[in-house]
């Protein structure tokens, strides 16, 4: 077996190794740094301890930060979007939220940054933003779980958004 050759650039400019990479995750809403312990959120309550915003009692002393999910909603600026659509949903409206609302509950009582912002009404479609993408996801899992039909997920690099639509 012969060795390799390894190619000899005559070109003046040299080759660059320091170039910069792709961030993997970008979202100006995501707590840049660790927070000092305790800080509190003063919109909803929320304590960051031990590296997460968690639901506890207020501790004495504490900072206040508004928590990522409030500063989306203050902002008006969701993480994900669920739009419902069909003739089912619309026959089934009630039972659909509802199956969202015991979603969020249930998530939210572990993870107090997943939360739907706003429920509303478009047209003949019902459009859910959620304060995180997972949590548009979850919804859209559980909906397509119960009653089947078709779901479509769009994610955008850029803004850190996912929407997802369910059709039946």
């Amino acid at each position: 077996m012969g060795t390799a050759a390894r190619k000899v650039s005559t070109s003046p400019r040299r080759i660059r190794r320091d170039r910069l990479l792709k961030e993997f995750e970008h979202d100006t809403y995501k707590t840049r740094g660790k927070l000092r312990e305790p800080t509190v959120c003063p919109e909803c309550g929320a304590v960051f301890h031990k590296g997460r915003w968690q639901w506890l009692a207020r501790p004495r002393g504490a900072r206040e930060r508004l928590c990522p999910a409030c500063h989306r909603q203050q902002d008006k600026y969701p993480g994900g979007y669920l739009t419902l659509s069909g003739p089912f949903q619309k026959q089934h409206r009630d039972e659909i939220l509802r199956l969202a609302r015991n979603l969020e509950r249930r998530e939210k009582k572990e993870h107090p940054l997943r939360r739907i912002m706003l429920l509303q009404q478009q047209g003949n479609d019902i459009l859910i933003t959620t304060t995180t993408m997972g949590m548009a996801r979850a919804i859209g899992d559980a909906v397509h779980n119960a009653y089947k039909g078709e779901l479509c997920f769009q994610y955008t690099d850029e803004a850190n958004i996912l929407h997802v639509a369910w059709k039946r």
